[in-house]
């Protein structure tokens, strides 16, 4: 495939990039599937950031797939098709952001985010050790609302790079930043979640927003089927 994960970060290989999208120029419905399979959880995480609502992200995620797809033709391999594809969820995000902000003026009544939603997805289970499986799961909702409680300049650069594990350069590249400008950022959002979390949990591993089976297998079944491809 065109993108090997290795914990958090991603091999990129342009040149399998380019191949790949010209299969699924062509057709190739298992290119399609690929594709998806490789890049849907990093979407799923860099939307959810932006919008702070899981069943939005999806839907998000989703449509930017169908205009990527749409539109792959154009996909040149100046870049990795992952920050091509993240670059089309990160304006779909942000433009939703701005036309329900604009709704929310219409009506006098802007919210102030305290209502979106926590993600609840299990946690790898242990039947021998239920404690410790809880205490996980206590641990990744602080950090999920910590994070969800960033503002919007500080919480997708704290997505992409701490949650989703992208350099700076990468982060940079993405959001169209200067590489100082992320660093100041990140800076600012790790003080801000620290003293959010205060001292109630140690070392947290942030392995948090995940996006896997049945919801992963969902949005891609959709896509494919919006495509009118059988996987």
């Amino acid at each position: 495939m065109a993108d090997i994960r290795t914990g958090a970060l991603a091999i990129t290989d342009p040149t399998a990039d380019v191949a790949l999208a010209q299969r699924a120029i062509a057709g190739d419905g298992q290119a399609f599937l690929a594709i998806m399979q490789v890049h849907n959880q990093r979407l799923y995480r860099i939307a959810r950031g932006v919008v702070r609502n899981d069943s939005e992200a999806e839907d998000i995620v989703q449509e930017a797939y169908v205009l990527a797809f749409a539109h792959l033709a154009s996909f040149r391999g100046e870049s990795s098709l992952g920050t091509w594809l993240s670059r089309i969820v990160i304006n779909e995000a942000l433009g939703r952001l701005r036309r329900g902000r604009r709704k929310a003026d219409a009506l006098g009544s802007i919210g102030d985010g305290r209502d979106a939603t926590i993600i609840q997805f299990p946690l790898p289970a242990s039947a021998d050790d239920p404690e410790r499986t809880m205490a996980q799961r206590q641990i990744l909702q602080l950090v999920e609302r910590a994070t969800d409680n960033l503002p919007d300049i500080y919480r997708t650069v704290f997505v992409a790079r701490v949650i989703e594990g992208l350099s700076v350069e990468e982060t940079a590249d993405l959001l169209g930043l200067r590489p100082e400008t992320v660093k100041t950022r990140l800076h600012r959002a790790r003080q801000l979640v620290r003293k959010q979390l205060h001292e109630q949990i140690g070392p947290v591993l942030l392995d948090a927003f995940p996006f896997a089976g049945r919801r992963c297998a969902r949005l891609t079944a959709a896509v494919m089927k919006r495509l009118g491809l059988s996987s």
